[in-house]
Formats: C-alpha cells, structure tokens, sequence
C-alpha cells in the first residue's frame, strides 16, 4: 500500500466529503457517514497495524475557492503526510442551479489554477497527495453539465500528473456501476450519494493506493 504506517491522511472537500463529520475537525468517531469513514474502517479492519489515522474536513457547499480560504487552516496546519483532495462538484453544479449568479461561478480556467496553487504550496511536505475528480451521476456524455464536469475532470487529471499526485477518476468508478444500475438508486440528486455510492468513491480510492482488499 502507498500510504505508510503510521501517516496521517487529511481529506478535504465538499459535502460529499463531509458527509456529516465533527466540526472543526472531524476523526475517529466524527468522520461523517460518507466515503471517508469507509476509507477509515476498511483500512483499520484489513491493516489496523498500519496504524494510519484519517481526519475528515470536508465542508458542505464548498468550491475550490472556499478550500483557498480555509487552506492554512484546514490543511497546512494539520501537518499532513498524505493529503486527499475532491472538489469541483460545486464549482459546476452552480453554473447549472444557480444560472444568473456569475458571481459565484467557478470557470475552469480559476478551478484549474486555484487547485494548482493550493496543492502546489503543499506538496513539497507531503509524503503523498491524492487528486479525485469530481463527478455527475449521468451516462450521457453529452449533457451539458456531465459534459462540464468531465472537462473539470479532466483538469484534476492533468494537475496529478504535474504533481505527481495518486490519480483517482471517480467518474469510471460511477459510470461502471451504472452500467447495471440507475442513477436513483444511487443518488436521488445524481450527486449526492447513498451508502452504496460512498463505497465506490472509497473503492476507487483504496484501489488507487493500492490497499490490499
């Protein structure tokens, strides 16, 4: 497995990283209902001698913006050895609910260099760093905003390369299992997940860091 015993891995991003969690800093019993506290479990029933502790400040609502203003905060200053990092999901999905209010989008030129600078001030202190894309519950390739989303995908993609971060496509991991299985039955909002949706996101990052099921 990538992450060495005893590391201490930060995730962050929005509510679907959040799911919940204790506030101001969410581990052990306060890592929330999501993917997080899946990572967590899955990694303390299969290795808990690795002894890795994984602390949870996902914040509802965000965008890359607001991860810029709480940066020092929520990560810097929690010293991690392994950084996860999944936003954009907002960043997009404003653009589709909220039409009329420019203010608050996110064009892909600022998601794209923002995550840069962030990720970019922190990597050199990192023992690893983990880019996961955002994602829109919808087979079709071709509506406008799963069409957004993949090219905001596309922009993490490019970012772990130059970073040489672990890449995790949360979208394949989502587009496999709907190949059998309705959006509904995963997320009623095709964005939110359930319990069987936060399992693929921990799936897809658990295979990325090659634990070992």
């Amino acid at each position: 497995m990538k992450i060495a015993k005893n590391s201490k891995l930060v995730m962050i991003g929005d509510s679907i990283t959040d799911a919940g969690r204790a506030q101001p800093v969410g581990e052990a019993g306060g890592l929330g209902t999501g993917y997080v506290a899946c990572v967590d479990a899955l990694l303390g029933a299969a290795c808990p001698e690795a002894a890795i502790r994984v602390v949870n400040v996902g914040t509802s609502g965000n965008t890359v913006r607001d991860l810029k203003a709480r940066w020092q905060r929520d990560v810097i200053d929690l010293g991690p050895d392994w950084l996860s990092v999944m936003i954009g999901i907002n960043d997009v999905w404003r653009q589709f609910d909220l039409p009329h209010a420019g203010e608050i989008h996110v064009g892909l030129p600022e998601y794209e260099q923002t995550l840069d600078d962030l990720v970019g001030r922190v990597r050199p202190g990192l023992k690893g760093l983990v880019l996961m894309t955002p994602y829109f519950l919808e087979l079709n390739r071709q509506d406008a905003m799963r069409a957004r989303m993949d090219a905001y995908s596309a922009a993490v993609k490019r970012l772990a390369a130059k970073h040489d971060a672990v890449f995790v496509d949360t979208q394949a991991a989502f587009d496999a299992i709907l190949a059998t299985c309705h959006p509904a039955a995963i997320a009623g909002d095709r964005v939110h997940p359930n319990h069987v949706g936060h399992m693929v996101l921990a799936r897809a990052f658990l295979k990325a860091i090659d634990f070992a099921w």
